[in-house]
């Protein structure tokens, strides 16, 4: 007698073997997403005196020209980026650009082409000491892990398409664990909200597959959605063109034309502060890009801190000889569209709410991690089942 047709049964197998087939890739992809959730934090506790200072009895800072001054004098270099943290007690984030030596290559050299990349050095915001670089034992392990994430260590032509390829079958993972996890009659529906704790170890593992993997679901769908803007860059064009947005825009936008006309004036970088504080008015991370020429907009971002602030920034961009607003782009103002395009990498990372959603995206990241283990142990339970029921079934033919 042939067997009905089941849903249910299709969804599990695909289920099963798309598991089977990427869980090694997905484990690795996993664990290190997990570690790399609390960087900045774990190099902060690593290093804590390169991201923190003592305050002065009067807490007053330096100005940010004075600043410049001193570290371009110290390092022989150009200052291009300072960033001000909203906390007293954080340090500064300026990046120097060596001078350039020698005739620009064919592509440009130093801060506009391919030489050597500026310097991001933490600096006491009051004595002006520099504490040091972005670069360090800590840098160099996240470095490693985010290389494993994305490339499990096998370069970007190869890795890519691998990881790419697993973070697909685990979207559809996620979708088939969903339908899975539905009950088949409605009366049931709490035991899929809890694991049994009383029961057989097998009955435990299954709960624990089952039922984590619904509480993750939302998270982790997301993060592979967002994930594959990495991957492959049909699915990043498609993505921008049925959200109505260009994903990674930012990437690709330069400062505005600014031209000196009758109206110049010489201004200090801490007149360009204020300007941008008088528009965006609100305690918040500062970031200011000064230009490389006489002819482009002094650029600043600036975001909202705290523990539920959420990653997204409103930029300025101010003519550097006469301090007038030449664009400004408020996040709150843009389409709801724009808004989550812009939101792609914090939305991957976890860190769209600050504090608050790493931790969710940490625990979620665990439980994922954990899915290819428990799913595997499922799986082979199943095949010891079979085979138990195989047994069985010839002992008794044979008696």
């Amino acid at each position: 007698m042939e067997k009905s047709f089941s849903w249910r049964k299709l969804f599990n197998d695909v289920h099963l073997w798309l598991g089977i087939g990427s869980g090694l890739v997905l484990f690795i992809v996993c664990l290190t997403g997990t570690i790399y959730t609390f960087r900045s934090d774990i190099e902060e506790m690593l290093e804590p005196e390169k991201y923190t200072v003592t305050v002065p009895a009067n807490g007053q800072a330096l100005s940010p020209d004075a600043l410049i001054a001193k570290l371009e004098q110290e390092q022989q270099g150009t200052v291009v980026s300072l960033e001000i943290p909203a906390e007293k007690e954080s340090s500064y984030r300026v990046s120097i650009a060596p001078p350039v030596t020698e005739e620009p290559k064919a592509k440009g050299e130093g801060r506009g082409g391919e030489g050597p990349r500026p310097t991001t050095y933490f600096v006491n915001p009051y004595t002006g000491t520099i504490a040091g670089t972005t670069e360090g034992p800590a840098s160099e392990f996240f470095g490693t892990v985010m290389k494993a994430h994305r490339w499990l260590l096998m370069g970007d032509s190869v890795g890519r398409i691998i990881v790419g390829i697993a973070t697909i079958i685990f979207t559809f993972l996620c979708l088939t664990g969903l339908v899975l996890w539905w009950p088949k009659k409605l009366k049931n529906w709490k035991q899929g909200f809890k694991v049994k704790t009383d029961a057989n170890w097998k009955r435990i593992n299954h709960d624990l597959h089952n039922t984590f993997g619904f509480y993750a679901f939302i998270l982790l769908l997301i993060m592979s959605l967002t994930g594959l803007c990495w991957s492959f860059e049909w699915y990043r064009e498609a993505l921008g063109k049925v959200m109505g947005a260009e994903v990674f825009k930012g990437r690709k936008e330069k400062p505005l034309s600014s031209f000196a006309t009758a109206d110049a004036t010489t201004l200090t970088t801490e007149d360009f502060i204020v300007k941008a504080n008088a528009l965006l008015p609100y305690e918040g991370n500062m970031r200011v890009s000064l230009p490389d020429n006489d002819s482009t907009a002094v650029v600043i971002t600036k975001s909202q801190a705290g523990f539920l602030a959420l990653n997204a920034s409103d930029k300025v961009q101010l003519d550097q000889h006469n301090g007038q607003a030449l664009k400004v782009d408020i996040f709150a103002e843009k389409p709801l569209n724009e808004q989550i395009v812009s939101l792609v990498k914090p939305l991957h990372l976890g860190d769209v709410y600050g504090t608050f959603s790493k931790i969710l995206y940490f625990l979620a990241c665990l439980i994922a991690t954990s899915l290819p283990v428990t799913g595997t142990i499922i799986w082979i339970n199943k095949l010891n089942k079979k085979g138990k029921k195989k047994l069985k079934a010839r002992t008794i033919a044979t008696v």
